[in-house]
């Protein structure tokens, strides 16, 4: 019988987002070491650590990667070296007499060396790329490496077990990034979905089928075909206003009240503009919406504060018939216009994408959601840097790790005695 990856009975955690993983995090507990021999102790702590960091490593591959040399870093007081030269250390030893507590030296902070055993596995790409929040888990980042949807310094780099060196920038393909770290579809979303594909697919072989029938003509300029956003300003209205209904219609759990009531406001006021067609002036969707935000701002007494709003290419907002128009539209419909029209311009309802739109992060994602110190990364174009191999403080030790320093101790002492 196969074994479960997330067991609840025997728990062993992983490097997931997956919810039972977080559900075995929230519930772990040393294990009990009073009956067993230090040999039983040190393999416990092996098989739960390697459980964790590098799961896909196999054991002689993680057996050649271990060090038993442990970066650190211990901060100085300057201050106190220049000022003193150690001797303090022995005044009134053997005398019986405690010094007064202003002269007791300040307890420093131990520094956890040994949870830093597996800190070999942190410069390794598919664990850099989890630890960046570019995939909801090691086994997906090593999925993504390996189709070539990741590059280093510029270059295609299929091997998820590239050892990064500090000054190393790499980045992954942006869809692949919102399809990992978005959430998934329900079914609703995915039978729309199929329903577009195969609309799409019908339509394809209708054209390839008319194109064998008819003598093939010179294709024209692509510069001169038409696009999606050479529409007339009423029919992009029209297409939100569709996309709306679409997604009010659809009985998906991941609607929540307050986004349909946005939805709903969209809706009436999307309408009253469409009964106004003398100023629907535009040739494209671009400056249509910039026209509808900049007759957000010029609307008088509306107490919004907004930005100032991308210039359109035709300078229609001066006319008076515009700023008569934004006057009959209170502050609530002008921000919920805003609002909804922002939101389907940068993150639209589009089906053909294998994530659920209008996009939002998967869901148990913000208990994960940490970078360590050494990459810093940018999420916008979804890029980062590995500064430099991770370090030990006094306090604080920076691979991430779901077990305490007992059990990192033993795992340690295992691979010791085996170098």
């Amino acid at each position: 019988m196969r074994k479960r990856f997330h067991g609840l009975k025997r728990i062993k955690l992983r490097q997931s987002w997956n919810k039972y993983n977080l559900f075995n995090l929230s519930r772990v507990e040393p294990p009990k070491n009073i009956e067993r021999t230090f040999f039983q102790q040190k393999w416990t702590a092996k098989a739960l650590t390697r459980a964790y960091h590098g799961e896909t490593i196999r054991e002689k591959q993680w057996t050649r990667m271990f060090r038993r040399t442990i970066r650190s870093v211990v901060p100085m007081d300057y201050k106190m070296l220049a000022e003193k030269d150690g001797s303090e250390q022995a005044e009134g030893r053997g005398s019986g007499l405690d010094p007064p507590p202003d002269q007791k030296p300040k307890p420093f902070p131990r520094t956890p060396y040994l949870n830093m055993t597996y800190a070999p596995t942190e410069r390794r790409l598919d664990t850099a790329i989890f630890r960046a929040l570019f995939a909801s888990s090691t086994r997906q980042a090593r999925q993504f490496v390996v189709h070539g949807y990741v590059r280093v310094n510029g270059k295609e780099m299929i091997y998820p077990g590239y050892q990064l060196n500090p000054g190393d920038m790499f980045q992954v393909e942006p869809d692949r990034v919102l399809y990992a770290t978005g959430a998934p579809k329900d079914r609703f979303e995915r039978r729309a979905g199929r329903k577009i594909r195969a609309r799409y697919s019908k339509k394809a072989s209708n054209s390839e089928g008319s194109e064998d029938a008819e003598p093939q003509t010179p294709k024209s300029d692509p510069s001169h075909e038409p696009t999606t956003t050479d529409k007339t300003p009423k029919e992009s209205l029209q297409s939100l206003l569709s996309q709306a209904k679409e997604l009010l219609a659809t009985p998906s759990t991941s609607l929540t009240a307050k986004r349909k009531q946005d939805l709903r406001a969209f809706q009436r006021t999307v309408k009253r503009t469409l009964g106004r067609p003398k100023t629907l002036t535009a040739t494209s969707l671009d400056s249509q919406l910039a026209e509808i935000v900049a007759r957000m701002i010029t609307a008088p007494n509306t107490g919004l504060k907004s930005p100032s709003p991308p210039k359109p290419e035709v300078p229609v907002l001066s006319t008076p018939e515009l700023q008569a128009e934004a006057a009959t539209l209170d502050s609530t419909q002008l921000k919920t216009l805003r609002d909804a029209l922002k939101d389907a311009r940068e993150n639209p309802v589009d089906p053909s994408k294998p994530y659920a739109t209008p996009w939002r992060p998967r869901e148990w994602m913000s208990a994960f959601a940490f970078v360590p110190r050494y990459l810093e990364v940018h999420q916008r174009v979804c890029a980062a840097v590995y500064l430099r191999h991770p370090v030990a403080r006094p306090g604080l030790a920076e691979v991430p790790t779901p077990y305490g320093t007992e059990i990192n101790t033993l795992a340690h002492n295992w691979y010791l005695r085996r170098r």
